[in-house]
């Protein structure tokens, strides 16, 4: 991380794009929203190995800067490669759209990213390190020990994710490897199977509604058979 001022800005910036990408943060000490997106940027770029450099820039201080930008609203991040202008955004960010944005500027991808690539469960878990709720982690990591039947460590690894989509989804997969059911297969069969035994077998409809749950609401089946299985009960 380097501040840079109206002074510096040209070398710091503009010269040094053309060897690695600069990340220009435009901050002010009274902004709020900049104390939130400031310690994301540095945590991120932090991790890439040098593959991407951030510059910090005060607006109040360096005001031939922020005209350079045309700067109207803090914070606001501009990523330079060669000399111009590749990307940007406004606003204190999340950490993961951070991270998709800075993963953009560097072919090998953020710590994190190659964390992912690599699959294994060293791997996996120091991702979860970095981010211990990032969705695509927790989800391989979750396949990974439901695969070698590692039912309980699976269990510890989904408790940071209750309250959310991919939590109630994973937690559904988890309690239907516990009954022996799984989800590989015809499971179009599978489902047409339980919602034919709705009305006659008490317990079809909660068996439907858990494999649902397991499918999760991104899967189309999870929307058109919760449809007929309403139409069956009503």
């Amino acid at each position: 991380m380097t501040d840079v001022t109206d002074a510096t800005f040209s070398t710091a910036v503009i010269e040094r794009s053309h060897q690695v990408p600069v990340v220009v943060d435009l901050w002010a000490a009274w902004c709020g929203p900049c104390k939130t997106l400031t310690p994301i940027l540095e945590k991120v770029v932090g991790e890439m190995g040098g593959a991407v450099e951030l510059a910090k820039v005060d607006v109040d201080a360096n005001p031939q800067v922020a005209r350079a930008f045309g700067v109207q609203s803090i914070p606001s991040v501009f990523a330079l490669k060669d000399g111009k202008v590749a990307d940007s955004f406004v606003g204190a960010l999340p950490e993961r759209a951070v991270r998709e944005f800075l993963s953009k500027l560097a072919p090998g991808g953020t710590a994190l990213d190659q964390l992912l690539e690599a699959g294994d469960e060293a791997s996996l878990r120091e991702a979860l390190r970095l981010d211990p709720t990032h969705a695509g982690a927790v989800a391989a990591l979750f396949e990974l020990l439901s695969s070698q039947n590692r039912l309980d460590d699976a269990d510890t690894l989904l408790a940071p994710m209750a309250g959310t989509a991919l939590g109630a989804t994973l937690g559904a997969r988890l309690r239907l490897r516990r009954q022996g059911v799984s989800l590989s297969g015809d499971v179009d069969l599978m489902l047409e199977h339980v919602l034919e035994q709705v009305g006659t077998d008490p317990s079809a409809k909660d068996r439907l509604l858990e494999l649902l749950d397991a499918l999760g609401p991104e899967d189309p089946r999870y929307v058109n058979f919760r449809r007929r299985l309403a139409s069956r009960l009503y």
